[in-house]
């Protein structure tokens, strides 16, 4: 019985050489084993070969553990290393990866400063020269007011003149002031309705002097929070545009609806002008870009502005002698 117990004890060093050092640890230990334990087979029991079998196929079975043992050993080691390899790998990657994207998050700062720089140097130059002109008819007017021998009838002339010219260049510094600056929202419930039929009140005198009608055609609409003065300034930019656009005897028409499912209210202003040229539709809410002799450039991108602030967009679409179309998108949780 004892024999017995120590003959199992000879697989504990088997299998921890196979753990170790894979299949040639196990396969040398278990030739180890064998030779150990041949002198008992040979010389204690060799005399029956057949009554003791069991203990040649138990040598046989030191090897076979070893062996197999020592091989999923070094084969587990081999992955285990493989995967080893592959970690390093990613994390070598991911080291590379964030080396690049910090280099690309700096890139891109710097690209958008540029950006900036760019665009605060164009603005610069349009604003300057939208300023130079007024100031050209100003002084112009002045050295003629300076001069000797102007007639007083022509002097009144002259300083309306310098007062229109006032009127536009404050108009211009006062409109890129608005639109430069951040305003702070006095969001509350508004009915964008009711706000609509106030600005046709408020604008049937200036259109009927040149000839047009606004017609207003209201859908049922939920209440808005938003900045309800703003809205007005928002929509008094498009509709004076549409009004000016329109020839005598035009209408603009403004409607309003809403669509439930993605939960916007869409107003639509339509004129019956000449339309917008296809290559300035894409610059209408540009700054200081005008097709009017008279305007500033400013009143569409305030529009925008506005509009965007409070989670909405504008756009317009045109064809050539068919007139124009504004349509504003507002979120009803916005």
């Amino acid at each position: 019985m004892l024999h017995d117990i120590f003959q199992r004890l000879y697989y504990i060093p088997i299998i921890l050489a196979a753990y170790w050092f894979g299949f040639r640890g196990g396969i040398g230990c278990a030739i180890l084993v064998t030779v150990a334990y041949a002198p008992h087979i040979l010389f204690q029991w060799g005399g029956h070969i057949a009554m003791e079998m069991e203990k040649y196929l138990e040598v046989i079975l030191y090897n076979v553990v070893g062996g197999i043992t020592g091989f999923l050993s070094q084969q587990e080691r081999c992955r285990r290393e493989e995967l080893e390899r592959t970690a390093q790998g990613l994390e070598d990657s991911y080291r590379q990866l964030k080396t690049q994207s910090e280099l690309i998050i700096r890139i891109e700062e710097q690209l958008r400063r540029a950006e900036r720089l760019s665009a605060l140097g164009e603005l610069s130059a349009i604003l300057a020269h939208e300023i130079r002109n007024p100031l050209a008819s100003i002084r112009g007017t002045a050295e003629i007011l300076m001069e000797q021998g102007v007639p007083a009838e022509r002097r009144g002339e002259f300083l309306e003149i310098l007062v229109k010219e006032s009127d536009r260049l404050n108009r211009v510094v006062e409109d890129f002031l608005r639109m430069a600056r951040p305003e702070p929202a006095d969001k509350r419930e508004c009915d964008i309705n009711e706000e609509l039929a106030n600005m046709v009140t408020l604008l049937s005198a200036q259109a009927g002097s040149c000839g047009v009608s606004l017609d207003l055609s209201c859908g049922t609409l939920p209440r808005l929070v938003a900045d309800p003065e703003k809205l007005r300034q928002a929509f008094l930019n498009i509709m004076l545009n549409a009004i000016q656009a329109s020839p005598e005897g035009g209408a603009v028409q403004v409607a309003t609806s809403f669509d439930r499912e993605a939960g916007l209210v869409e107003i639509r202003f339509t004129d019956q002008g000449g339309g917008i040229a296809a290559d300035a539709i894409a610059q209408i809410f540009e700054p200081f870009f005008t097709t009017k002799g008279n305007g500033t450039g400013l009143g569409l991108p305030i529009t925008k502005k506005i509009v965007e602030g409070h989670g909405g967009s504008v756009a317009a679409t045109s064809e050539p002698g068919r007139g124009a179309t504004f349509k504003v998108l507002l979120p009803v949780n916005g």
